[in-house]
């Protein structure tokens, strides 16, 4: 992992769901994050349901927060449902901190 991309992994840990005390990242629901040339990121996550309640505003503070990483040109989130979220999406590190280990 560039050091790029360290600091945008550092920021997306920052992101909470509002309903789980977890950040985004942990929660597993970050799929994959390109960085293509001149540093524009493209970021594609999933939520926890298609009916989440933040649906409109967690995708538009993962793309201010991570444009705002010195060095990103820009940020784009594109949201995804397949494959679906689950719990096993989740890293150790969530699932001890949520009770599931």
């Amino acid at each position: 992992m560039s050091d790029l991309e360290d600091r945008i992994v550092q920021m997306m840990k920052t992101i909470y769901d509002p309903e789980i005390p977890v950040d985004i990242f942990e929660l597993g629901l970050i799929y994959e994050v390109k960085v293509e040339e001149d540093n524009h990121v493209f970021i594609d996550m999933t939520l926890t349901s298609p009916n989440c309640p933040v649906a409109e505003s967690l995708p538009k503070e993962v793309e201010d927060k991570v444009a705002s990483v010195d060095g990103v040109t820009s940020a784009k989130v594109n949201i995804v449902f397949d494959p679906p979220w689950d719990k096993d999406m989740m890293s150790e590190e969530a699932k001890l901190e949520l009770g599931f280990l």
